[in-house]
């Protein structure tokens, strides 16, 4: 007899308690990955920035616009190879409230130039050229709003006011996963140009460079910034990665509860193994008696108990990356990339969390049964004997 061949034997000689455990189980795996994978996409895009862009604002708020002048001086400092700019529209679509999709009024000579990961079709950008009035979506936009290439839309903004008349001149595809495809984008010189944009007229929101070198990438934020500092409206320049972190700020605390919960469920689950293991131990008592008088040592009473928790915990953390796979990353994941792609636009438990939910799952199943398994061990034959349950 060895430890796993005892460990299967007795797996469901109390079938009724076994099954339950493996879905409590399933169920904190499930919770979980669910969480950790909630975490995950919520930080995508900043894990996923580029390390050779920088973006600058103003250093009081990204609220308050610069200067357009400053995209030019901006193109001037040492190890800036291009830089465009962009401000936020506000769009929506006048007959649906939802979804929330970005707008964004960029530069129509540069921006794909310096967001490279937005692709779009070389006669679809050039015809965005030559239409002052032409948009380009996502492609998962253009799906949620029907509308394809050539396609007259009419979007309304919460910043500028009234509805907007424009051309669907192109539709962007993404080359990394968690790149929006949700994004409107309209030219600069169209909404610079419009009379209800005159309070951010020759205004940039923001302005996005990139540099020859990522190992310099704070040195050239200081050069940036030193560049402006003399100006009424100085700015504070970070990496990509920075950026997007800024734009979490307001959901840290969210974050920090999510990881607590993710604890919380950790130590539900050891509970939930542990009186389980100490249950059967106890049922078993007479049991681990006789093994012990017919010369079992108690390492072996150990490691049958312990080998007896791993393994429940290890059915039910796989039944939970199974119920994970399907629940998440074949029906909530996709329906949240389609209809929710401005906050998600990649939700998939990622093999890193599975392995992760897994792994956790056997190192509580070997917690849970430590206790139970040590004192099993330290029984004494004649007062194991004399138990009977």
């Amino acid at each position: 007899m060895n430890l796993a061949t005892y460990a299967r034997r007795n797996l469901f000689r109390r079938r009724g308690r076994t099954i339950m455990t493996v879905v409590a189980v399933m169920v904190c795996v499930l919770i979980l990955c669910l969480l950790r994978t909630v975490i995950a996409a919520w930080n995508a895009g900043a894990d996923a920035a580029s390390t050779d862009r920088l973006s600058t604002r103003h250093k009081v708020s990204i609220t308050m616009q610069l200067p357009q002048r400053y995209i030019d001086e901006l193109r001037q400092v040492p190890g800036v190879k291009a830089a465009t700019w962009a401000n936020w529209f506000g769009a929506k679509d006048p007959k649906e409230r939802v979804p929330f999709f970005a707008g964004f009024a960029v530069d129509v000579n540069s921006w794909f130039d310096v967001q490279d990961e937005m692709v779009v079709p070389p006669d679809q950008l050039a015809a965005w050229k030559a239409t002052p009035s032409g948009a380009i979506l996502g492609d998962v936009l253009a799906r949620t709003l029907g509308v394809k290439v050539g396609d007259r839309l009419v979007i309304t903004s919460d910043i500028y006011p009234g509805d907007w008349q424009f051309t669907v001149s192109g539709i962007y595809t993404a080359k990394r996963k968690s790149v929006d495809r949700n994004t409107f984008l309209l030219r600069w010189d169209f909404l610079n140009n419009d009379p209800r944009a005159v309070y951010s007229k020759d205004h940039l929101g923001w302005m996005v460079s990139r540099i020859s070198d990522a190992s310099h990438s704070a040195d050239i934020s200081r050069q940036i910034d030193a560049r402006f500092d003399i100006h009424d409206d100085q700015t504070l320049t970070m990496t990509e990665r920075q950026f997007a972190l800024s734009f979490l700020g307001g959901f840290a605390a969210i974050l920090s509860a999510f990881d607590l919960v993710s604890l919380v469920i950790l130590a539900i689950m050891t509970l939930i193994l542990a009186n389980t293991v100490a249950m059967s131990v106890r049922e078993r008592t007479h049991e681990y008696g006789v093994l012990r008088a017919i010369g079992f040592t108690p390492a072996y009473i150990r490691g049958f108990i312990l080998g007896e928790s791993v393994l429940v915990a290890v059915v039910g953390g796989l039944a939970g990356i199974a119920v994970v796979y399907l629940v998440v990353n074949q029906g909530i994941g996709p329906a949240l990339e389609e209809n929710m792609s401005g906050l998600f636009p990649y939700f998939r438990a990622s093999a890193q969390v599975l392995i992760g939910a897994l792994v956790a799952a056997v190192v509580l199943g070997v917690v849970a049964g430590a206790v139970p398994a040590i004192r099993a061990g330290r029984l004494k034959v004649t007062d194991a004997l004399r138990r009977i349950d």
